[in-house]
């Protein structure tokens, strides 16, 4: 097995943070589906989401540290699961709800760009 570039591994292990998101992502969207885990086909898709996030997770643990990973992976599954519940379920945001998501992008704006903490 070839050994990688330690910036390959790096970009490698940010798409695998984008896949944790993703999947974590229609995993939630597929519970509301799951009517309290009564319906099988959205509890199957919600299982093995969450299950496909969590492991893409543990491969970003690699290179990224453990604190920044999970920020990025909750404040961005956040800012995204909002949109999908405005969207696709036409739950309704208020002013402060805008507000908290902004400063939820912000902060992980901050991480990424300005934190030493982050593994570039």
């Amino acid at each position: 097995m070839r050994r990688r570039h330690p910036l390959e591994s790096k970009a490698l292990n940010w798409f695998y943070l984008a896949m944790a998101i993703l999947a974590e992502i229609g995993a939630t969207s597929a519970l509301k589906s799951t009517q309290g885990f009564s319906k099988l086909l959205p509890s199957v898709l919600t299982v093995i989401g969450y299950g496909a996030a969590l492991f893409f997770l543990s491969l970003t643990l690699r290179t990224i540290p453990m604190g920044i990973a999970y920020a990025i992976w909750s404040g961005v599954g956040i800012v995204l699961i909002s949109a999908v519940g405005w969207l696709a379920y036409d739950q309704k945001l208020d002013a402060p709800a805008v507000a908290g998501i902004s400063l939820i992008i912000c902060g992980v704006i901050v991480l990424n760009v300005f934190s030493k903490a982050t593994a570039h």
